[in-house]
């Protein structure tokens, strides 16, 4: 805001009473009007009636505002006349100020108009003109106001061109307030609206016209909640759409009937004129009660009474305003869940999918902002596939549509069972295009992450490599470090297939990235990728020499080292590479494997950490050279043994996996693996022997050829309770098969020992 020193402009009027009454006008500052091409003088009047003597005796100061506003302002306008005209038409700006309005101006001349208020342009009170029928050739007088209203109490036609020349007053924002003093006008309005918006539909449009004018602001809302106009509104609504189904039988009727022909194109003729009106009604309507929802308790009760389902139904409409209208009401209520939920309900996607895409740009762009809000839902995204918006909003991706089609097409690229249907389409050419035309411009961050989203499906990544696509993208990632695009090219990489065979000639520019100098967020990116590539022809072994690798790997496995995500990538990566026996030896003889130890100690509550770290154990002990460092140099057999039984499915499938290899090549591991299985299968039937000492007359229960009972030493020393093919091993037939199945159904019941 501009700040100007106060200007004071004094008059004076002689009333009957030997009293003057001095007025005293200051002029505070002036500004530009926030959505229109108008300028704003903020001046206060001080009125102040003088006694006979000269003496004051009531004082009263009254802040208000002058509107100019500038109807021929655009971008070929000369600044510097128009500004002074503005200052030889308004009285209250002094001419010192012409310097200040023209800068004004200026900016206003280049203003550009934000997106909220492009949305709300149509429902500016001055677009509004009346239909034809309605139109007067009179021009309203706000000194007529009395006799307009006197209108309202005649026939049907007196009411329609009373109601008529007050909209055109109304339609002023600078004569709502006067109306507004004017008790009568409102009340009487609302009356007639009341009572006879059946009678008449051009009557009914108009006086909601008035009331539409007042609720664009805000502090007039209370005025047209007290007369129960956005009630009213919505039983009008909710008959005109009744209206509306009975003509469409009727049509129908007529229609099948062959007698009923020249009926029946008479009676269309005459439903397509009482169509016109209805949705000129039903759109002003709905644009006053969009703006009564600016309230969330007026909304909630407009909700309460079906307005969701109603504007569903108005989808179905061909007119570009009305349809306008509804759109743009349904994404302001989808916003909340019990809304969005209505929508899902009543099936609005499908019937949203007939306007994209159109010609009418606002229409399209409400139509769109309304689908993205509705696509943070899993299923509302499901009825967007089925309604074959995919391939609809992939044909908007060249157009000014691209920017919102690209956030909504990310949202159905998040789930899995989408992602192929790109590639039937021509989204993926274009959005490689895109990623190409940039150069070495950042990405937009919508469009880089649906490229990330649909690398991660196989018949999409064979698209995104054709050609030069996998060539170009990484000399793109590698010359500007871009993190997002690598994380694209890491994606494309997990394909098992030709693409993945792609990636033969980029593995050295990848591996040339592993080191402390790059960012760690970058290399965690390459080390996923190279973690990837299960190829065989690639030589592992050479690329660790030749880029010098296992240092940096062995450091990076220290705990603490680095990021968690970055140390992770490192594991995956030593065990992508321990597939090849000799890079497996040459990372056994460089001490990695105690480092791992180290680490799994240190991250044995992440069961990521866990499970990828034993994956290497597997890759080692798979291998006859590295084997024997494992089993004999490392405690690796202990902590698999230890894990075996872990809560996590796939760590005790690669610890089971891990721990057979062992035990088909040292036999010393394989008694002490089939002992803990043992003692984890009969735990029970352990714990009961352990524990029962004595009989019931106070004898030991089981004794020993010695006579020491069993419960004096480790029952796991008795070869006899092992179990071979047949059953018990019954070593010196102390115990045999016969006794223990008889001391199962005694003493056991059901619980049984298994192996």
């Amino acid at each position: 805001m501009i700040l100007f020193p106060q200007e004071q402009r004094e008059t004076s009027a002689q009333t009957d009473a030997n009293v003057s009454i001095h007025l005293r006008v200051k002029v505070c500052s002036l500004d530009v009007h926030p959505t229109e091409k108008a300028l704003v003088v903020h001046y206060e009047v001080e009125a102040t009636i003088l006694g006979e003597l000269g003496d004051p005796m009531v004082g009263e100061r009254k802040e208000c505002q002058k509107i100019v506003r500038l109807r021929s302002l655009n971008a070929n306008t000369d600044t510097s006349s128009l500004a002074r005209k503005v200052v030889e038409e308004c009285r209250l700006i002094h001419p010192s100020k012409l310097r200040e309005v023209e800068q004004l101006l200026f900016y206003l001349q280049n203003r550009k108009q934000s997106n909220d208020n492009q949305e709300k342009k149509h429902i500016s009170p001055r677009d509004f003109k009346p239909y034809t029928g309605v139109e007067l050739d009179e021009e309203a007088s706000i000194g007529s106001i009395d006799e307009y209203i006197e209108l309202l109490y005649e026939d049907i036609q007196d009411k329609i061109r009373g109601a008529t020349l007050i909209f055109q007053l109304a339609r002023n924002p600078d004569n709502l307030e006067e109306l507004i003093q004017n008790e009568t006008v409102l009340g009487a309005l609302a009356r007639v609206l009341r009572e006879d918006w059946k009678q008449s539909v051009d009557l009914a449009t108009t006086i909601i016209y008035v009331f539409f004018c007042f609720s664009s602001f805000s502090q007039f809302h209370g005025l047209v909640t007290h007369f129960k106009i956005g009630a009213l509104c919505m039983n009008i609504i909710e008959h005109e759409l009744k209206r509306y189904d009975l003509w469409q039988d009727e049509l129908q009727k007529k229609k099948k009937n062959q007698n009923l022909k020249k009926e029946h194109e008479k009676s269309l003729r005459k439903y397509q004129s009482l169509l016109i009106k209805q949705e000129q009604l039903l759109r002003v309507a709905l644009c006053l009660l969009l703006n009564l929802a600016e309230d969330t308790r007026t909304e909630l009760k407009m909700r309460n009474r079906n307005i969701v389902h109603m504007l569903v139904r108005l989808l179905d409409r061909e007119d570009g305003d009305l349809l306008l209208m509804v759109v743009s009401f349904l994404k302001k209520l989808s916003i909340f869940l019990e809304n969005k939920n209505d929508m899902a309900e009543t099936l609005a996607v499908e019937k949203l999918a007939q306007l994209v895409p159109c010609e009418h740009e606002e229409l399209l762009s409400t139509t769109l902002r309304l689908l993205l809000n509705l696509s943070f839902d899993t299923s509302l995204r499901s009825q967007m596939v089925r309604a074959s918006f995919v391939p609809k909003l992939s044909s908007l991706l060249g157009k000014s549509a691209r920017q919102l089609s690209m956030c909504i097409l990310y949202h159905i690229s998040m789930d899995d069972r989408f992602k192929s249907m790109f590639a039937d389409t021509d989204c993926i050419p274009q959005l490689m295009k895109m990623v190409f035309d940039r150069g070495e411009e950042k990405i937009d961050v919508e469009l880089i992450s649906l490229c990330i989203n649909l690398a991660a499906n196989k018949s999409n990544a064979q698209v995104m490599c054709e050609g030069t696509g996998l060539k170009m993208l990484m000399k793109r990632a590698v010359k500007l470090k871009d993190v997002l695009v690598m994380k694209m090219i890491r994606n494309l990489s997990q394909h098992n297939g030709p693409t993945k065979s792609l990636f033969l000639d980029h593995v050295g520019d990848l591996a040339a990235q592993i080191s402390e100098q790059e960012a760690e967020e970058f290399v965690i990116e390459c080390l996923g990728t190279l973690a990837n590539l299960t190829i065989p022809d690639l030589d592992w072994e050479l690329v660790l020499k030749e880029y010098n690798l296992v240092p940096y790997l062995k450091n990076r496995l220290k705990p603490g080292s680095a990021e968690d995500d970055l140390i992770l990538e490192v594991v995956i990566m030593i065990g992508t590479v321990s597939t090849d026996d000799s890079c497996a030896a040459m990372l056994a003889k460089s001490g990695i494997i105690p480092a791992l130890i180290v680490l799994l100690n240190a991250k044995q509550e992440d069961d990521e950490f866990v499970c990828q770290i034993l994956y290497v154990f597997y890759q080692m002990v798979f291998h006859e050279a590295t084997r024997d460092v494992i089993i004999k140099d490392t405690q690796a057999p202990a902590y698999l043994i230890d894990l075996m039984h872990d809560n996590n499915a796939e760590i005790r499938k690669v610890c089971d996996n891990t721990l057979d290899i062992i035990a088909e090549c040292d036999e010393e591991w394989r008694n002490k693996i089939r002992t803990e299985k043992f003692r984890w299968y009969n735990g029970q039937w352990l714990e009961m022997v352990e524990n029962r000492q004595m009989d019931e007359t106070g004898e030991p229960f089981l004794y020993g050829e010695d006579g020491e009972s069993f419960g004096n030493r480790d029952l796991l020393e008795r070869p006899d309770l092992f179990y071979s093919p047949d059953g018990i091993i019954s070593v010196d037939g102390a115990i045999s098969p016969e006794f223990c199945m008889d001391f199962q159904s005694r003493e056991l019941g059901q619980t049984g020992y298994r192996y």
